[in-house]
């Protein structure tokens, strides 16, 4: 007999949930619901000085407002950092991580520095600049010395030796499809993100790392999320293949935009469910926002 399928609704406790929130969280209620499977809910709280047990009561409430239920217990990662320092510490263990210390105002003037000739610095699927990796041929003993400096820095991924030690292309399974439509196998590129963060001196792991440890202790089989994560899945799969966790089915959906077709933003305060409620609106007038993609 085979598992019932896990999906996961996976929020950050650092704002009110908004429409698009909302979208992602139905869209994972009903694949769910359609297969018999299981939801889980999981506060994804690393940013402990952003998220807040406030949100984080605020989100629940939405999501109970809007006929969304999952198993308990909801699994906060703030509690689980010694699970991602584990897996760290096993990529540390293989030579692919190594502390670098460049800030976001170095890797600017670096860039600049080396554009100045009309030459292109490359930049990750979202635009940013690659990492320079500057501290990437250190001795042991020096990374060493780096690390115990006192210097702030972050532990990031080695990914040419990464990907050398991997030796075969990976892909993922896409049920949903990309923002150009691609579907069906996608092959994995994660060179494009260069030397990725997986952790920081203060914080014992990072979006990437912390999301592929959560859905293999969850046992996700299937993970259902916006289109401007489907290229970072690349970067997830390195990591899955590398730390020997199970591989998940992905299912990226459109994102809600608003009339200038910017995607909807905690940081940029758009309208929240909470307001929209506050200001009258029934939960069924607000999914039916959210199945239209309906402006607001």
């Amino acid at each position: 007999m085979s598992k019932r399928r896990v999906f996961r609704f996976a929020p950050s406790p650092n704002g009110r949930l908004h429409l698009g929130h909302a979208y992602s969280a139905l869209c994972n209620k009903a694949m769910a619901e359609e297969c018999c499977g299981r939801l889980l809910l999981r506060m994804e709280d690393i940013d402990t000085e952003r998220c807040t047990p406030l949100f984080e009561e605020q989100i629940i409430a939405d999501l109970h407002w809007l006929n969304i239920e999952w198993e308990q217990p909801v699994r906060r990662q703030s509690d689980h950092f010694a699970d991602y320092r584990a897996a760290l510490d096993e990529l540390r263990d293989m030579g692919l991580v190594y502390p670098a210390c460049f800030t976001r105002s170095q890797i600017k003037d670096h860039v600049a520095e080396y554009e100045k000739g009309g030459k292109v610095w490359p930049r990750d699927p979202d635009g940013a600049p690659l990492y320079p990796g500057n501290e990437r041929n250190l001795t042991s003993a020096e990374q060493q010395d780096l690390a115990e400096s006192g210097r702030p820095f972050a532990w990031r991924l080695d990914m040419e030796a990464a990907c050398a030690r991997l030796g075969q292309p990976i892909g993922w399974r896409e049920a949903g499809c990309g923002p150009k439509g691609e579907t069906g196998h996608i092959p994995a590129k994660p060179q494009a993100w260069g030397d990725v963060i997986l952790a920081r001196k203060d914080t014992p792991t990072s979006y990437h790392l912390s999301v592929v440890v959560d859905d293999a202790r969850q046992g996700v089989t299937d993970i259902v999320r916006g289109h401007d994560l489907f290229h970072a899945t690349s970067v997830h799969r390195l990591l899955q293949a590398l730390l020997g966790l199970p591989e998940p089915d992905y299912c990226h959906h459109a994102l809600l935009v608003d009339a200038q077709g910017r995607k909807l933003s905690k940081s940029q305060s758009d309208t929240g469910i909470g307001a929209l409620r506050d200001a009258g609106r029934s939960a069924a007038e607000v999914i039916r926002m959210c199945e239209t993609g309906a402006r607001i």
